[in-house]
């Protein structure tokens, strides 16, 4: 029961601590671009899902990244509490409801297409430094 609990904990850090980057960041971007299209969040879902790449690549190594607690602390708490596709889904449905829907497509097709290559070009750049320092197990 010792490691769940360390593990309960690892994710409860890493959540506050990417909820508070969440809102920061996306607040930080939002006000440099405007109200008229969810800026901020979709900034937040690319970063973080390029960060997920990385902590994939990461948690297949011997690096002490592998290990449950840090896994917990980073994927699960960090980056699970920082993206933010509730908002998303949320913010979708506003500019939708407004009948805005080119940003409202914009926005799903943005956001999922960023998303997906941020998670991938942090798979393939991690894969590659670590597979060129023999890092990868």
């Amino acid at each position: 029961m010792t490691g769940y609990f360390s593990n309960l904990l690892a994710v409860l850090v890493g959540s506050a601590i990417g909820g508070a980057l969440r809102y920061w960041i996306s607040g930080l971007v939002q006000g440099r671009m405007g109200e008229r299209f969810p800026w901020g969040t979709l900034a937040v879902n690319v970063t973080g899902s390029f960060l997920v790449g990385i902590l994939a690549v990461l948690a297949t190594t011997t690096s002490p990244l592998a290990v449950g607690e840090a896994q917990k602390f980073l994927i699960v708490g960090i980056c699970g509490s920082y993206t933010t596709v509730s908002s998303f889904a949320l913010q979708t449905l506003a500019l939708a409801r407004n009948a805005q829907w080119r940003s409202a497509l914009g926005n799903i097709v943005a956001s999922l297409g960023f998303c997906m290559l941020g998670v991938w070009l942090g798979f393939y750049l991690a894969g590659r430094v670590f597979a060129a320092t023999g890092g990868l197990s």
